[in-house]
C-alpha cells in the first residue's frame, strides 16, 4: 500500500457520528469502493457538521510517472462537534455494532502523498458540462484498453505504465481531460441517470460535479506510451 502508517494517535476520534444511518451507509459505500482503487487510503476532514471524504483512484508515484492525479470526493453531514483531519486505510473503516449512524475508525492513521496536493477553494470558472453517459462510456473504453494492453502476468511496473498511458491521455470527448477523470467517476459510483457533470476549472485543476460526488483532476500530465489510445472507426483498407 502506498500510504505509510503513523501508528496510534492519541487525539484520533474513535468513531464518526453521522446525522442519520443513511449518511453512515453512504460513507461506508464510498470507503468500500475506495478499497480497490489507488493506494486504498481515504482522507476524512470534518468541521461545522460536514465530512469531506477524499481518495485518489489515480496518482503518480515518482517523478517520471505520467499517471494523472485524480481525486474523488464525497461530502456528507456529520455530528457538528466532530472536528478531524486524518487519513485511514479504507479497509479498516467499519460499521458500528451499536449505532447505525456511526462508523468505527481504525486505531492507526496513515499518510499519503496525494493528500498533500490541495485544490483551491475559490476562483473556479464554469466550463461546458459533460454528459454522465459520456463519462461512463469513456471509462468503460479505458478499462477495456487497459485489459487489452496488459501482458500476461504483468509486474507492478508494467501495470502502472499501461494505466498511465491510458488514463493519462487527454480525451477529446472529455473536452481534453485525461481519461482517468471518467474512470474515477465510474469506479466510485458517481455516475447515475442522465445528468450532466458540471465542470469548473481553477489554475491546473478541473472539478467535475455530479449528484453523487466530485472528481478533481490536476493536470496537464506528460504521457509516454500512447499507442493504446484510439477512437472512432478505423478506415477500411485500400487495395
Amino acid at each position: 500500500m502506498g500510504a505509510r502508517s503513523l501508528g496510534s494517535l492519541g487525539r484520533m476520534p474513535h468513531r464518526l457520528i453521522f446525522s442519520d444511518a443513511h449518511a453512515a451507509a453512504d460513507a461506508l459505500t464510498f470507503a468500500g469502493r475506495t478499497r480497490s482503487l489507488g493506494d486504498g487510503a481515504i482522507r476524512l476532514r470534518a468541521a461545522d457538521g460536514v465530512l469531506v471524504m477524499t481518495s485518489a483512484p489515480l496518482a503518480p508515484r515518482g517523478l517520471f510517472d505520467a499517471t494523472p492525479t485524480v481525486i474523488g470526493m464525497r461530502v456528507l453531514p456529520v455530528d457538528p462537534e466532530l472536528v478531524c483531519d486524518l487519513i485511514v486505510d479504507a479497509t479498516l473503516l467499519s460499521a458500528s455494532s451499536d449505532d447505525a449512524s456511526a462508523l468505527e475508525l481504525p486505531e492507526s492513521a496513515l499518510t499519503a502523498a496525494w493528500a498533500g496536493v490541495t485544490a483551491p477553494r475559490e476562483g473556479w470558472t464554469a466550463e461546458p458540462g459533460i454528459a454522465a453517459s459520456t463519462l461512463a462510456a469513456r471509462a468503460q473504453w479505458g478499462i477495456a484498453a487497459v485489459a487489452e494492453a496488459l501482458p500476461q502476468d504483468p509486474g507492478e511496473d508494467a501495470v502502472r505504465t499501461v494505466r498511465a498511458a491510458v488514463w493519462g491521455v487527454p480525451d477529446e470527448e472529455l473536452n481534453g481531460l485525461p481519461l482517468g477523470a471518467a474512470f474515477a467517476a465510474f469506479a466510485l459510483g458517481f455516475i447515475a441517470g442522465e445528468e450532466e457533470a458540471r465542470v469548473r476549472t481553477a489554475g491546473p485543476w478541473t472539478r467535475l460535479t455530479l449528484d453523487r460526488g466530485h472528481v478533481l483532476v490536476r493536470g496537464p500530465v506528460r504521457v509516454g506510451m500512447t499507442g493504446v489510445r484510439a477512437t472512432g472507426t478505423a478506415p477500411a483498407p485500400t487495395s
